[in-house]
């Protein structure tokens, strides 16, 4: 774990006012850099988040896994903004603040008085980030969305990412989220150099529906380019570089990166089939072209016979670069994603998980937290409205109006 004393963000005072992942996490990827990031939550149940693993879909654990992930190195809060005393101690807390994070749906902002325009008058300083299914303005604004349906469905990637002649596939948790609270990230980071050059504040905003176009580009582009889209559609043929092969004990091939003639003859050689360097079917690359087909029938009779870790073994001791389609299981064994700083062990007390998945910003020279407890539902409660002021027979009366 990096001193605090190393950290970029240390003293950095940060309101994450969201739920779910693509705006929070914005604010756990701040935190890791050294940011104090409180998290407000309602009082009881808090951040539906905390709810997922109850999903039936879900893996099962004895701990928390998605907020041992996401709600890491905050403090968490719980305010009630029903009441007059609970929207006044946001209000001190937001002419503190450096960021605040929202995901809010844009009514629900009006009608607590959390939108920017509102808020901005107390702190002109502060940079104001908030993500939306849709966008701040257009006939959308202000409906709700999560990433499976905004990002994934309305972006036309669920549309595009399916086999030929199959219905549409569905998206993962938090597919779309995680990817969309790094642009929150970047966005908020560059707001904070602008605000260094400037003095000002300002409001800094994304949505769901753009970063789904944004990973979809290189298709939407090409609509928006008024370009012949059949091909999307038409029927694909047969390609060994398209084709997932099973193996012997069930596990898929990938041969997307055999591309040259040089490769194919590799995977030939470490496969135990030289005789199949001598097939003038597949010899030159212009005459293969006409016998895909049968080519795929031949790797994939081949592939049967063996599991995956022998040809994986075979590959790389030739230096083909075939791939194994991983598991997700595969991931905590897999050396590589260990050697190469995707995951750590947890530094702070309290925290379950044996290995947590780290932000995927890697800056040489700019250290980063070790992952710390995920706070309970308003665990930093007193503590904050110590530190704003608040004794105890004051903090004790928030509790019993039902403020806190």
């Amino acid at each position: 774990m990096a001193d605090s004393e190393e950290l970029l963000f240390k003293g950095l005072k940060v309101l994450d006012v969201g739920t779910w992942i693509a705006g929070p996490v914005a604010g756990t990827m701040l935190a890791d850099f050294g940011a104090d990031v409180i998290k407000v939550e309602t009082p009881g149940i808090g951040d539906p988040y905390r709810m997922m693993t109850s999903s039936p879909l879900s893996p099962r654990a004895d701990h928390n896994y998605p907020w041992v992930l996401d709600a890491r190195n905050k403090r968490g809060i719980a305010l009630n903004l029903k009441t007059e005393a609970g929207r006044d101690i946001l209000m001190r807390l937001v002419r503190e603040c450096d960021v605040y994070i929202t995901n809010q749906p844009t009514p629900t902002r009006e009608r607590f008085g959390l939108t920017y325009e509102q808020l901005a008058p107390i702190n002109p300083r502060m940079i104001y980030a908030s993500l939306s299914a849709y966008g701040e303005t257009g006939p959308d604004a202000g409906r709700e969305g999560f990433d499976a349906v905004t990002w994934w469905a309305r972006s036309g990637l669920m549309d595009l990412v399916r086999a030929q002649g199959a219905p549409p596939g569905g998206s993962t948790p938090g597919m779309g989220d995680h990817p969309t609270a790094v642009t929150m990230y970047a966005m908020i980071v560059t707001a904070l150099m602008r605000r260094e050059r400037t003095g000002k504040g300002s409001h800094v905003h994304t949505s769901l529906l753009h970063n789904g176009i944004w990973s979809n580009a290189c298709h939407a582009q090409a609509a928006f380019s008024g370009a012949d889209l059949s091909p999307l559609k038409a029927e694909r043929g047969a390609s060994p570089n398209r084709s997932p092969f099973p193996t012997r004990d069930g596990r898929l091939l990938w041969l997307y990166m055999v591309r040259t003639q040089e490769e194919l003859d590799a995977l030939f050689v470490a496969a135990g089939r030289p005789d199949l360097l001598a097939d003038e079917r597949f010899s030159d690359p212009t005459v293969r072209m006409g016998h895909l087909v049968e080519l795929v029938d031949v790797l994939g009779a081949l592939f049967l016979e063996r599991d995956a870790a022998d040809w994986m073994a075979a590959f790389r001791a030739h230096n083909v670069p075939v791939v194994l389609i991983a598991e997700v299981g595969d991931l905590p064994n897999d050396p590589q994603v260990q050697a190469s700083g995707i995951i750590s062990r947890p530094t702070g007390p309290g925290v379950p998980a044996e290995w947590v998945i780290n932000n995927p910003m890697n800056i040489d020279g700019m250290p980063r937290r070790g992952t710390g407890h995920a706070p309970d539902v308003g665990e930093h409660t007193a503590e904050v409205l110590a530190e704003l002021g608040f004794d105890a027979a004051a903090i004790a009366a928030f509790r019993d109006e039902g403020a806190i």
